[in-house]
């Protein structure tokens, strides 16, 4: 059973637990972590989730997850990359790029998803040989460039979840920014 901490609209904890199922069906507010993972070359991972998922099924999005009751958002993220891809990253790794505020009404699978999403970076040595896969989550692993982002957008390819994401140009000239400081 995933318990999740229930925030008010502005962000604040309230004190209250509820399972998952309860904060999507009741549409709680919670938060939810990504990161963006980006190896030596300047390529960002891209994980294919599993065909089982409820929401999103067999398209391509970043690594991330919902945050733990009593979990903190850094903690979490660690959490999500380990359980999701088999790698633990140093938590002084990863560098908080932005917190968003979204309401996501999904109709067809009866969830109302309230969230702050904390959007994290993370700079990389692995090779797609170094992950190992949740197969309950994802099916499928890939580095890909930033360009190649942007052209998935631009044509609106629906196997990524982030071509519909707000403020999404933004998004790709902070990973650009991000990727000129590899050393």
């Amino acid at each position: 059973m995933e318990l999740l901490d229930v925030l008010d609209e502005n962000g604040n904890y309230t004190g209250r637990t509820e399972e998952r199922q309860i904060v999507h069906s009741d549409g709680l507010w919670h938060i939810h972590v990504g990161v963006w993972i980006m190896n030596k070359k300047g390529e960002l991972l891209f994980q294919k989730r599993s065909m089982e998922k409820k929401v999103n099924p067999g398209k391509w999005s970043r690594t991330g997850g919902h945050v733990d009751s009593g979990e903190t958002p850094l903690e979490a993220i660690q959490r999500e990359t380990y359980e999701e891809i088999g790698v633990k990253i140093p938590t002084d790794k990863f560098k908080l790029l932005s917190i968003r505020k979204e309401e996501v009404y999904l109709t067809n699978y009866k969830v109302i998803n309230r969230h702050f999403i904390y959007s994290y970076f993370a700079l990389v040595d692995y090779k797609i040989e170094d992950y190992s896969m949740q197969e309950e989550e994802i099916s499928d692993l890939k580095y890909m460039t930033i360009e190649e982002m942007e052209e998935a957008y631009k044509n609106m390819d629906d196997s990524y979840t982030f071509v519909r994401w707000n403020n999404i140009e933004k998004l790709i000239e902070e990973l650009k920014e991000l990727r000129k400081n590899i050393k």
